[in-house]
This record gives C-alpha cells, structure tokens and sequence, in this order.
C-alpha cells in the first residue's frame, strides 16, 4: 500500500533519519512512537507528501487518499468561506447515506444539535479540530494519519472515535500520548530510535516490554564488546614494542579496526521519582458540597437559564485522590471554578480547616514570566534537596538540554503549561486541583506525574479524560452528565483494559449519541441516597466524638476541683455531666455500628 525505502532526512546536516524502510500495509493500525523530537510528525508529514526526504523513496498507489490530522489543526479558510455552519457541511453532501453518516459523526463527536447552525468561526480550536476530523472522516481515506487526535477531545469522543476506527477498514497510523487509546485502536507499533525504526507487530504495551528486553540485550552486548575491546587494546600496548609479537599485534589491530560499534538505544529507562514538598495536615474534610447547583443565562436570551448541573452533594476526605470524568461541557471545571470561589454558585461549598490549594488550569501559563528562562523559574521556586535536581526534572518534563535556557516569551503553549506544572509540583500545598494536567505531557511524563500524585500526602482532584493516567491512582470517579454528578461505585469509566476485555461499553458508529454509563435509574437513585446517608452519618459521628472529647475534659477539670475542696454544686454539675457523657457514649456507640 505506502512502500518507504531507503528513507533518510536532514536538518542542517544533521540526521533525524538514516536508511529507514517499512511497509504500511492494508487495513495496519499502526502506533508511531518515540521520544519528543525523534521526527514522528515528520514522517507524517512525508508519508503525505507535505515534506520531502534528503533521501530515498516514498511509493504509493497513484489514486491512493490520504486524510490527514495534524496537531493544532485550524479549520480552512475554503471551508470558512464555502460553508458557514455545520449544517451547511452536512447540506453539501448530496448523498443522502453520507449525510446521514455525517450528522451521526458530528454528534459522536460531542456536537449537540442546536450547535450545527452555529458560524465555524466561533468555534474554539479544539471543536474546531473535531470539525476537521469529521471531514476527513466523511471523505472515507484509504490511510488515515492522526497526529495527536485525543488532545482536545473528551472521553466520550474518544470512546466514539476508537469504535468507529474499530469498526472501519481504514489503515491509520497514529501520533499520541494516550497509552489507553493506542492500546485499543492499534495491532502493530513503529518505533523512531537513533534515527533508525523498530517495528513490533504487537499492541503498545506488548511493544514496551519487548522493547525493554531488547534494550537489556543491548546493554549486555555493548559492554561484552567493550571487554573485548579492552583485552585488544591490553594486548596491544603490552606487546607493542615485541618483535616476536608483531604479527600477532597487527592482527589485534586489524581485529579492532573491523568491530563495528553497538548502539544502544536512546531510552531513558532512569524513572524520576519526585515528591512534593512538605505541607501541613488539613482538616478531615477538605471539601464539602451540599445542594450546590450553577446556572448560566443563555447566549439568546438572558433572562432564560441553562443548567450546567444541580443537586451536587459530595465529600472529599483528606487523602482520598478523586477524579472528574464526563464529557466536555458538563460542568468539570465549572465545578472547579466554584470550589476556587472564582465565580458564584448556589448551595453550600465548604472548604475545610488550613486547606492549602495548589490550582493548575490551562491559563496558569499566563502567569509565568516571559523574561525570565525555564531553568530561572523553576529555580526561583525550589527549595531544599530539589534544587539539585531541577535539571533532572525539567528533562523529565522535555526540557532536558538547551530547551532549560530558553526564554518563557518563546515558548509555545504546552511548552509553558508543562513549565506551568513542574512550578505547582514544588509548592508546598495540602489539596491539589488539576485541571487536565496530562494534555502537554508525553509518557514519561504522565508516570513522574502519575507518581508524584500517588505518593502525595494531601488530597487530589484530578479533571481528566486520559483513563490510563487515572486508572490506579483515583480512589472515586465523580461523573459530570445531564446536568448532574454522581459518584461511579465501579471505576468502568475510566474504560481501561481488564483481562484483555473492555470494562467500559461504548456506543458504534452509528448510534446518535456517546453512551454513558447507564444504571437504572432507582440503582441511581438508591446510590446517591447512600452516599448522602454515609456522609451525614460521618458527620454525625464526628461531632459525636467532639462533643465526648469535651465532656471528658470538663469532667477531669472538675475532678480536679473536687480532689481539693467539696463543693455541692461542683458535685451537682458533675453528675449532671456524667449523666450525659453516658447518652453520648451511647450514641456513639449506635453510631459506630
């Protein structure tokens, strides 16, 4: 199908690729991995025919059609100017089959219904992007490129997008940091090393652990080679100036002038463990929602409300690490924005005693200092043992090097959102709010991050759709859907692999809407009673024990008073507080069971 022969590539005179040559044949679903600047995006872009290579040949069917995504995708300006809405993309395909494929996968995208009359240019770049996926969809190419296509879709477009990848005879190769996703959609896995490509006929991570047995392989025969090498050389020098040795010398000589070199692969198989700073203990309960609710006047007309969700009752116990999962515009960071006091709601919100937020969102990144370089902000910020090793976490988080002394100004946005993220990882902080944290992020560092959170003393909310950052490191999923949110008892949400099944179920191509999560609606119901049940009941307790705690004191104070002198209202009030430290003991003690 796309033969790639002899493939080599130059910037400036220096390789990115050398002597690369693979097949991509019928119906492949092929991951293209490799660390960041390996020339994953470039080899997209030649297999397209954007780029062209310093050598070697590209071949491919004359009539072969290629859709292709790349990152940061701006809509068209033909397509701004030859359709104005959705609906207008949807009323240019005479088709009516096609149309009706269209309309389902604009809708499995996460686009409602209303929003298919909305101008394109109104649209954000991430819904701009799913605009331009629908397109390149609905023209049905024989190889699809993708080029990180997750970033700025939620977990119900990505559970759609895998299905109908799934369900297609497409041949895709795919870009991307989401280990869950690559592991769904792909049966084979290029890697881009030293310039070179390895490619394992297996899933993702089938493909990590032979990767790894064949970099220990590597390692074994590199230093085997390098005994050898010593022992040539010792023999060498301590026979140089031997007649008798000469001939023996000579062969040594040209014995090393024939080895050639083995290279190990460039993977840092080093994991950066970091753990953030000391903090102060918080209260038991650093968050606390009763009955909160948040509304929005319509864009049409303001005195009519739309309800982004109502009836929120949910507690987040010190040390619990929680999840927000539901589909863009449930009210995720809604909800964040109200327990920030960033904007007003109704309801009851408590935070609890001395909690310390530490609050990453996309528009942190505002905050930084442009003048100053990646290596100096971190700097200013760290304390202790860390600063020794700010440039081992910079590299972990792709500024190894040079990029360390780069100025802020020129960075791009997901470069200063990571920047961003390293500066809350060293802030001593007891409650941490992270707002899709993962988006800039390659693999390596998901799992720093993974397990700095994990190994956190404090309290985590975490709003993310990457189910394979979250599997393992939430305790609760709360979903955001139809205006509510609701505790997932079992963590099938987050819709990762368990004994090579799909825990989660997710809806075909050609369903008209995203499945959710579905329970009756009395299970529904009959859990969010008990919830609300167990939470008050733990507040009772609580109290409870307070208000023991308090009685005991108050008696051994007066104790003491009645060990020097008797007085008969000292004893009256004594009894009358042993009376009711026993009621309350007793009610403890229903409590408690």
């Amino acid at each position: 199908m796309v033969s790639i022969e002899n493939l080599g590539v130059e910037f400036s005179s220096k390789p990115l690729f050398t002597d690369v040559s693979f097949v991509i044949n019928p119906r492949d679903r092929i991951a293209l991995v490799g660390k960041n600047g390996a020339g994953k995006t470039t080899l997209l872009r030649i297999i397209r025919g954007e780029e062209r290579p310093t050598s070697g040949v590209v071949a491919k069917d004359k009539d072969m059609v290629i859709g292709y995504l790349p990152q940061g995708v701006q809509i068209s300006a033909k397509t701004e100017e030859g359709a104005g809405t959705i609906q207008d993309l949807i009323d240019c395909v005479s088709d009516p089959q096609e149309k009706a494929e269209l309309d389902r996968m604009f809708i499995g995208l996460g686009f409602k219904r209303h929003e298919f009359l909305k101008p394109l240019n109104t649209f954000s770049g991430g819904w701009r992007m799913r605009v331009e996926l629908a397109r390149i969809l609905q023209k049905k190419p024989d190889l699809l490129l993708l080029d990180e296509p997750t970033n700025h879709l939620d977990i119900g477009s990505i559970n759609w997008l895998e299905q109908y990848i799934e369900h297609s005879s497409r041949t895709v190769m795919v870009v991307s940091h989401d280990r869950t996703f690559i592991n769904n959609i792909t049966n084979r896995t290029i890697e881009i090393t030293c310039g070179r490509i390895n490619d394992y006929k297996v899933k993702y991570d089938e493909y990590v652990k032979l990767r790894d047995e064949r970099h220990e392989h590597q390692i074994r025969a590199y230093e085997n080679q390098q005994k050898e090498i010593a022992e040539i050389k010792e023999f060498v020098e301590r026979f140089r100036y031997k007649p008798t040795k000469s001939n023996q010398v000579q062969s040594r000589l040209k014995q090393l002038e024939k080895i050639v070199p083995i290279e190990i692969d460039d993977i840092d198989t080093s994991m950066l463990h970091l753990k953030f700073p000391p903090c102060e203990r918080s209260g038991d309960y650093p968050i606390i929602c009763e009955e909160v609710a948040k509304s929005y006047p319509t864009a049409d007309d303001e005195t009519c409300l739309h309800t982004v969700f109502s009836g929120v009752n949910l507690t987040i116990k010190r040390g619990e690490k929680v999840a927000f999962m539901g589909n863009n515009g449930e009210g995720k960071t809604t909800l964040v924005k109200c327990i920030m006091n960033e904007i007003p709601f109704e309801g009851h919100l408590k935070i609890g005693h001395n909690v310390q937020i530490g609050y990453f969102a996309q528009n942190q990144a505002q905050l930084l200092d442009g003048n100053m370089t990646v290596f100096d902000t971190i700097d200013r910020v760290a304390r202790g043992n860390i600063r020794t090793k700010i440039r081992d976490i910079l590299g972990a988080f792709m500024f190894g090097g040079e990029a360390s002394e780069k100025f802020v100004k020129v960075l791009s946005g997901g470069e200063k959102s990571r920047l961003a993220m390293i500066k809350l990882l060293l802030e001593p902080v007891n409650l941490l709010i992270l707002d899709e944290p993962t988006n800039h992020l390659d693999m390596q560092s998901k799992d720093v991050l993974k397990d700095a959170i994990k190994a956190f003393d404090g309290t985590a909310i975490i709003v993310s759709h990457d189910r394979y950052f979250l599997n393992g490191l939430v305790d609760k999923v709360y979903e955001f859907a139809d205006g509510k949110v609701r505790e997932v008892i079992e963590h099938s949400t987050l819709g990762v692999q368990s004994n090579n099944k799909k825990v989660n179920t997710i809806a075909s191509p050609s369903n008209t809407t995203s499945v959710q999560q579905k329970d009756s609606k009395e299970d529904y119901e009959h859990q969010k009673a008990e919830a609300r049940r167990k939470a008050n009941a733990e507040r009772k307790l609580k109290l409870c024990e307070e208000k023991v705690a308090a009685l005991e004191a108050e008696i051994a104070e007066i104790e003491t008073i009645l060990s020097e002198k008797n007085d008969m209202q000292m004893v009256e009030k004594y009894t009358q507080l042993k009376a009711e430290l026993d009621r309350e003991m007793e009610h403890w003690m229903e409590l408690s069971e």
